[in-house]
């Protein structure tokens, strides 16, 4: 194909067992089935299993080969069976996030960048690990991917948070201004700072010079959130409670893509190694796929109003 602008989508979450890489398999197979070139990246670095939900057994090779043989990325694409759409596996020999140097992440970041496609989305293992986070802030898009679960709505929060942090120790440090954060977040009690937010304003209140770069630099930070597995319209309504929590505590616009139905054939099809976009094409489940990726190739977002979930079973 045509070398032109690729987006990449990163996706996410505070911690496994959400269905992140079901996520990315859906959407990528619903991208590919509109004609789009997609790649998947599965940068689940301690528990690589993407391939499986394409029944792929036996990987011909993984990103082992690029950390450990230095094989080119492009190299590495693996045809999952379905027209325009492969997958780069993940280290099958768990190489855990901390084993990978600086100058490896930055030549795998080089390499996602050169990849011939007009979509490459990158699925990352839970937690908080700086390499995780410095993988998703390369993103275009930066998705996370939540059940409607207290602790998975805890941590998917308390990743965000990083996030948004690490984003801004990267900005200060690009402008020479890293030890003057240091010295803030050191004495933030001092300087009656209680969350990121009051941070935030508090470096904007310094100088027109730092409130120009926190402008200029984060202006346009924005985090997707995508529920999973949800059964009713009170499930619904928490990616907009999610929304609201990240202006109030992080001065922070989050965008609510949407969501995926509960379906039980979800995990029958995990289990037998099928696609289940392709298997159930006409479920809830794979029509809320559509709707949410469709709204992540526009930039959209839901509004839940009324019982959302009765309307779009209707």
């Amino acid at each position: 194909m045509e070398k032109g602008k690729v987006e990449i989508w990163a996706i996410a979450g505070g911690k496994g067992g959400t269905g992140k890489s079901f996520v990315v398999s859906s959407v990528g197979t619903y991208l590919a089935t509109k004609g789009k070139h997609v790649t998947l990246i599965d940068a689940d670095w301690g528990g690589a299993n993407l391939h499986s939900f394409f029944g792929i057994n036996k990987p011909p090779n993984s990103l082992t080969d690029f950390f450990e043989k230095k094989s080119p990325l492009k190299e590495l694409v693996t045809n999952c069976g379905i027209p325009h759409l492969g997958l780069i596996v993940g280290n099958l020999f768990s190489l855990d996030p901390g084993d990978i140097k600086y100058s490896q992440k930055l030549r795998f970041f080089n390499h996602i960048r050169m990849l011939n496609t007009d979509y490459i989305l990158i699925d990352l293992g839970g937690g908080s690990h700086v390499n995780t986070i410095d993988t998703f802030l390369l993103a275009d898009k930066m998705i996370v991917v939540l059940v409607p679960e207290i602790t998975a709505i805890e941590n998917m929060y308390r990743f965000i948070k990083n996030v948004f942090f690490r984003k801004l120790k990267l900005v200060f440090s690009a402008y020479g201004l890293k030890d003057l954060l240091q010295d803030i977040c050191k004495n933030r009690e001092g300087y009656g700072i209680k969350n990121l937010k009051e941070l935030v304003t508090y470096l904007a209140g310094m100088s027109a010079h730092i409130k120009e770069i926190l402008d200029k630099e984060l202006s346009g930070f924005r985090i997707y959130i995508v529920l999973n597995q949800i059964k009713n319209s009170r499930d619904i309504a928490i990616g907009t409670n999610i929304k609201s929590v990240c202006m109030k505590f992080l001065n922070l616009h989050a965008q609510y893509a949407g969501y995926i139905e509960y379906d039980e054939y979800v995990r029958k099809c995990v289990n037998e190694k099928q696609v289940f976009l392709l298997t159930y094409p006409l479920s809830h489940a794979a029509k809320s796929i559509g709707r949410l990726s469709d709204n992540l190739i526009e930039g959209k977002e839901i509004t839940v109003t009324g019982d959302e979930y009765t309307s779009t079973r209707l």
